[in-house]
């Protein structure tokens, strides 16, 4: 009895027509090797300085002869945007040119890091060259013009002042207050804002989210104006607190200028605070609203309060975003200018890094301990920005 099946016996071959052999895709054909192509390579290499040499000068006349484009600057602004985009899609096309004039394999090993070198070297001109400068320039003398002797002497006077001790007090005071209650802040109200209705929610929102609208010199201005304004004894105060006091029966008082306390310094914090809340506010109201809803019915299942069930259920799951505001903040609190620019100037002891770099570099006219200033604060942000990078990668690996 023959068998009905159609699989052959056990080590018998196959013949290679037969109809049941799969079917074998053939094999992705690849382009032969090619050798180097010198004129495709002159064109590419010819073309890619070219097209550098023509934006760079194009830059540069926008800056010393403006009178050639009738100094106006929107059409300044007009050429520089085309020659920006149209040049740089101009030079990417020439480094593919020259790219693919070499021999293959070393077109596929070399073409990413060929279209990646235009931005690094970007950012080389733009940043580690001035940071490499500033270094530099921060053992030279006043006018950078030589080398101090010894050359470490801006860092030891800078060291042996006093009013630099009292600018690094009062960042670190900035420091610990600033972020700290912005982030408090921002928990809050996004938790709140979050029990509204959909409609009261974004008025509510958009609110407390206006002072991020406004320039840290124009809500200097405003607070100065109408919330700490003073006039002697018998005017009319303008200011909000020196009302509110006068109503009460006390006397008006130059707020800015009490050093009892570092109040003026606190009194500089709020106006920080109150511009950065309502950014701290929407990433955080985002990431509560991220929250499984399923956890936290299982919390009030399990019996937990609605003040466990912030503490440990949704405080637990927004702490990335938490870290990530807190850091934020804080760097923009250890470069902060403006606020006390415009209200003290550092005046009674409430002078900060930034503040006393600006005013070294153009009021004093001492660029090299100006500088030596930019470096310290440069070395106090890296550890800070190193923590960051660290805390978005471990985001990144748990995602």
């Amino acid at each position: 009895m023959t068998s009905s099946h159609s699989t052959p016996p056990v080590g018998q071959d196959v013949p290679q027509d037969d109809p049941r052999v799969d079917d074998v895709s053939p094999q992705a054909s690849v382009p032969d090797d090619y050798g180097l192509q010198p004129v495709r390579l002159l064109i590419g290499v010819v073309g890619i300085a070219l097209t550098l040499w023509l934006m760079f000068n194009l830059f540069l006349a926008f800056a010393y002869y403006p009178g050639w484009f009738f100094d106006s600057k929107l059409l300044m602004g007009a050429l520089g945007l085309v020659a920006g985009v149209g040049g740089a899609a101009i030079l990417f096309w020439f480094i593919n040119v020259a790219i693919e004039a070499l021999p293959r394999r070393l077109e596929h090993g070399l073409i990413p890091y060929a279209f990646l070198l235009p931005g690094f070297s970007l950012i080389g001109l733009m940043l580690l060259y001035p940071t490499i400068q500033t270094i530099h320039y921060s053992f030279a003398n006043r006018d950078s013009t030589e080398y101090r002797e010894p050359p470490w002497a801006n860092y030891t006077e800078l060291f042996s002042s006093s009013a630099f001790w009292s600018a690094i007090l009062n960042n670190v005071l900035w420091i610990a207050i600033v972020p700290a209650i912005t982030v408090a802040l921002g928990v809050v109200v996004a938790v709140l804002a979050d029990k509204l209705s959909a409609s009261s929610e974004k008025w509510a929102k958009s609110f407390i989210f206006l002072p991020m609208a406004i320039s840290f010199v124009a809500a200097s201005a405003i607070w100065l104006t109408t919330v700490y304004a003073y006039q002697a004894p018998g005017r009319p105060q303008t200011g909000v607190l020196n009302a509110i006091v006068q109503q009460f029966g006390g006397q008006p008082q130059n707020w800015l200028a009490i050093e009892t306390g570092r109040l003026n310094s606190l009194l500089l914090m709020v106006i920080l605070i109150w511009l950065q809340t309502g950014f701290a506010m929407v990433l955080l109201s985002s990431a509560i609203k991220g929250v499984p809803e399923d956890t936290i019915e299982a919390a009030r299942i399990d019996g937990a309060s609605e003040w466990q069930i912030f503490w440990k259920v949704v405080i637990p799951q927004i702490r990335a975003t938490i870290i990530t505001v807190f850091i934020t903040v804080l760097i923009l609190v250890m470069k902060v200018f403006d606020i006390v620019y415009v209200l003290t100037n550092g005046r009674n002891n409430t002078d900060v890094i930034a503040n006393m770099f600006f005013n070294e570099l153009f009021a004093r006219g001492q660029a090299g301990r100006a500088t030596a200033i930019v470096v310290i604060l440069l070395i106090a942000v890296i550890p800070i920005l190193i923590y960051q990078v660290k805390q978005f990668r471990e985001q990144e690996a748990t995602r």
